[in-house]
């Protein structure tokens, strides 16, 4: 009698072969997933291997066609090259320019512009389990730990923390960038670890990312300097997160981007994330957004219908405006985005704003202003930013900066620019710094924090009337009497002259923009000398 052997990919059939052995009674995996044994009922011992895997990278296809043997096309001239190898492939990742191959022994390493001289180096162990590949670098992990290497076979570093399972980590659970390698902790499901790349230390001053949920998918974006490094994560309620690397101390920083996402990926070429979202394909252009203007967020967003995906699909990649989404069923579906918010962001990274202009101009799309308009307030780039939310019809914070404009010191533009994205506190240390006392202390009361514009009026003994005028004028707006026990103390036996504090706040102006201008000045007489 003959039995049936198949094999599956944990919900769809992958191959069927039927052995004319009799009944197999047990099968055994290798200890790489690379090959099975079955023992059968008549005495024999039937053996397989894992063929036929394909890669994918623009227009190079990697198939492996025996154990041994590895097919690469160019599809652009259908140009064929045979990779040999001395032993079994085990793994394999083709990304970035680079094919990395592990073997029971090796890895090789090519270059898709050369695929006859391979880079090769011995392995501690054979059992690479996970190959993860940046733009300049690429991660492997075995039984013995995590190894990074550079694509010229140099051993950059080894990251290691206490109670780390290599055995557990796949593509979900670990994350690479050009500078940072963050890795979800098994035994407390809330932490990630995060590391520097090149020495393979913690990062900063050793905190952890910490979150409030377990955490079941991280990903780093690939694009941008170390200190603007982001990591998006999706914890167990579904919901995606996004923080900087560089601020995870500051639990105010981890920000929702979206709810009902089941995978995320970002990007190779700029920092765009996608994410299947319940029933759609949703694509955040410029995820930053959600720190420079929450309110515009959802105009930076492309989304369509993804119901054709069925249940439980997967990103499988994002190589430049081409994502390729793995079904329930197994089958591959590509799909494109439009390639302008890629060009968009290389033009602001140039600081080519002209350019990011006429761009929007000649798309005529609200999400391309949204991101411009995002991306020049970030930048601190308010002439553009101006013109962007004027195309988005957001005239009131065209307005705004028009105010910020006016503004006698650069300091001062710099601290509404920072309100302006939020950054409350970063605003007022930077007008106390440049020894703005009262601009710090009018911010405080445009925004009705009384309790701390009155501390500083205080401590800096300036202005105390003035936060006490403005408090008046707030409660007889209102119809309300003042309950507050220190503004209570400080009013007491004081007469409120607003002609007084109007001379005061003039004189204020006055010096800041004296000083400005004096500032100014003593730059263009250096620049001479």
């Amino acid at each position: 009698m003959n039995f049936s052997l198949v094999f599956f990919f944990p919900k769809w059939s992958y191959a069927l072969e039927k052995p004319n052995t009799g009944s197999i009674f047990n099968i055994a995996w290798s200890v790489d997933g690379t090959q099975i044994a079955g023992a059968c009922g008549n005495g024999h011992v039937v053996f397989a291997h894992v063929v036929e895997q394909r890669w994918e990278w623009k227009n190079f296809q990697v198939t492996l066609t025996k154990r041994r043997t590895m097919q690469v096309r160019n599809v652009l001239n259908d140009a064929v090259d045979l990779l040999e190898f001395r032993d079994r492939v085990i793994k394999a990742s083709l990304n970035y320019a680079h094919l990395v191959v592990s073997t029971s022994l090796q890895c090789y390493v090519f270059s898709t512009k050369n695929w006859n001289t391979p880079l090769i180096f011995d392995l501690k162990e054979g059992t690479v389990s996970l190959i993860l590949q940046a733009e300049r670098h690429f991660l492997l992990v075995d039984g013995g730990g995590i190894y990074l290497y550079s694509y010229e076979g140099r051993f950059i570093s080894s990251p290691k923390f206490p109670g780390m399972r290599t055995d557990i980590l796949n593509a979900q659970t670990v994350s690479l960038s050009n500078d940072t390698i963050a890795i979800k902790d098994k035994a407390d499901e809330k932490i990630i670890f995060l590391f520097e790349a090149s020495t393979g230390k913690p990062l900063g001053d050793g905190k952890l990312l910490s979150h409030t949920n377990e955490i079941l998918e991280i990903a780093l974006d690939q694009k941008g300097l170390t200190n603007d490094r982001k990591i998006a994560f999706i914890d167990k309620n579904r919901d995606l997160y996004i923080t900087s690397v560089k601020r995870f101390g500051k639990e105010e920083q981890i920000i929702k981007l979206g709810t009902m996402v089941h995978t995320l990926a970002w990007s190779d070429t700029c920092n765009i994330l996608c994410g299947l979202q319940d029933t759609r394909f949703t694509v955040w252009y410029y995820p930053n957004t959600v720190y420079v203007d929450k309110d515009i967020l959802p105009k930076t967003l492309y989304e369509r219908d993804a119901s054709e995906f069925s249940k439980n699909p997967h990103i499988v990649s994002f190589v430049g405006n081409q994502v390729t989404i793995r079904r329930a069923d197994g089958s591959l579906f590509h799909m494109s985005i439009s390639p302008y918010p890629a060009i968009l962001h290389e033009y602001v990274n140039s600081s080519k704003w002209e350019d990011a202009i006429r761009l929007c101009r000649f798309v005529k799309e609200q999400t391309m202003w949204a991101c411009l308009a995002a991306m020049a307030v970030a930048n601190r780039d308010m002439t553009t930013a101006e013109i962007a939310y004027a195309a988005i019809g957001e005239i009131d914070k065209v307005q705004y900066i028009n105010s910020i404009k006016d503004l006698p010191s650069k300091e001062s533009k710099m601290a509404h620019i920072l309100m302006f994205s939020g950054n409350i506190q970063e605003a007022e240390i930077l007008l106390l710094q440049a020894g703005l006392v009262y601009q710090a202390i009018q911010i405080n009361i445009d925004l009705y924090k009384w309790e701390r514009a009155l501390e500083l009026a205080v401590k800096y003994k300036t202005h105390v009337d003035t936060v006490l005028a403005y408090r008046q004028k707030f409660l007889e707006t209102f119809g309300k009497q003042e309950t507050d026990k220190r503004y209570l103390q400080y009013a007491e036996g004081l007469q409120i002259d607003w002609e007084k504090i109007k001379v005061k706040i003039e004189m204020e102006i006055t010096k800041e923009r004296e000083r400005s201008s004096s500032s100014q000045s003593s730059k263009i007489i250096g620049q001479k000398h």
